[in-house]
């Protein structure tokens, strides 16, 4: 039988040994979480974030911080009590397996995680964070440990006060091995949630695709529900499908990308694409937190910025 030191000295060790398993080399691990984290906002008691979806492959020329900023500003300006948001993607799909992050490896080994050699995100990130403009950082796993996803994006970028937490793309969550994505069970959707939450405990998670049965069917905590459908015949059509998305995962918040080219063929027909789409939407889905026009077509709705001229020295050298 121990005695009451020795009890003491045993939990000590143990509490230790699960606060450092599992954490990838050369990134933290999550802080332990003795009780269940505290509920988080109603979407009701939360402002609309509205802005853009950023990729490396989405638009180009790529445009420096302050057309993000000014292009997500006047996204949300189209709504009454909206803020400027982003859904900025650091880790895109590489080889059907995996996750390419576009900044450099803290060291170590990662299974199916590439990495950059140069930081890609630094300096949008510190304009939004002078801004004020929100930041969800997105990864698509592919088959990469999404765990470690979180503990290599967040060690990373968890400084910044623009960062609101941190979206999975589940149409590339072992894609390799599932058609359009691996559906997320609710035991990952909680495992996930509660280690992005370690770090900070306002954090949020997004899980996003175009089918309801590949997100988790009934865990909610800390999470928002991205549908990202496109190919509508019209507005009446895409409000139809965002409304069953709304009330299939109510009453966590939901979000939407809109503004694809597959439906330039109707919305640009609108007087004002990014408000009309997005007032039909809140007009019928009242759980909406988030609404972000895409990429894709952002130069169609918001100028492409004139490049810089090149001064004497550089026309003549």
């Amino acid at each position: 039988m121990l005695n009451a030191s020795a009890v003491l000295a045993l939990t000590v060790v143990t509490l230790s040994q699960c606060t450092q398993s599992g954490s990838p080399a050369g990134v933290r691990g999550p802080t332990p979480v003795p009780m269940p984290p505290s509920p988080l906002p109603s979407p009701a008691s939360q402002p609309l974030r509205a802005g853009l979806r950023s990729s490396s492959y989405g638009i180009s020329p790529f445009p420096d911080p302050d057309w993000w900023v000014a292009s997500a500003g006047s996204m949300a300006a189209r709504f009454r009590g909206a803020v400027p948001s982003v859904v900025w993607i650091v880790g895109i799909m590489r080889f059907s397996t995996d996750c390419a992050l576009n900044f450099p490896s803290p060291g170590g080994e990662y299974a199916h995680v590439q990495f950059n050699p140069v930081d890609e995100n630094e300096a949008h990130l510190a304009a939004f964070d002078r801004a004020d403009v929100k930041v969800w950082l997105q990864v698509e796993p592919g088959n990469a440990d999404v765990s470690t996803l979180v503990d290599l994006v967040m060690a990373r970028y968890s400084h910044h006060p623009s960062v609101i937490g941190l979206g999975i793309d589940v149409e590339w969550y072992q894609i390799a091995s599932y058609p359009e994505g691996k559906a997320v069970t609710d035991a990952e959707a909680r495992t996930w949630s509660e280690r992005l939450r370690s770090y900070n405990p306002n954090y949020l998670l997004f899980v996003k695709h175009w089918l309801p049965s590949k997100l988790p069917p009934a865990y909610r905590t800390g999470l928002v529900f991205v549908d990202d459908s496109q190919q509508f015949a019209s507005l009446d059509e895409m409000v139809r499908e965002f409304v069953t998305w709304g009330e299939r995962f109510a009453p966590a918040g939901v979000g939407f990308q809109v503004g694809y080219k597959d439906d330039q063929k109707w919305w640009s027909a609108l007087a004002d694409p990014p408000k009309d789409v997005g007032r039909a939407i809140l007009g019928k889905v009242p759980n909406t937190t988030d609404l972000y026009w895409v990429d894709f077509s952002a130069y169609d709705i918001w100028p492409k910025p004139h490049p810089r001229p090149l001064s004497l020295w550089e026309r003549v050298g």
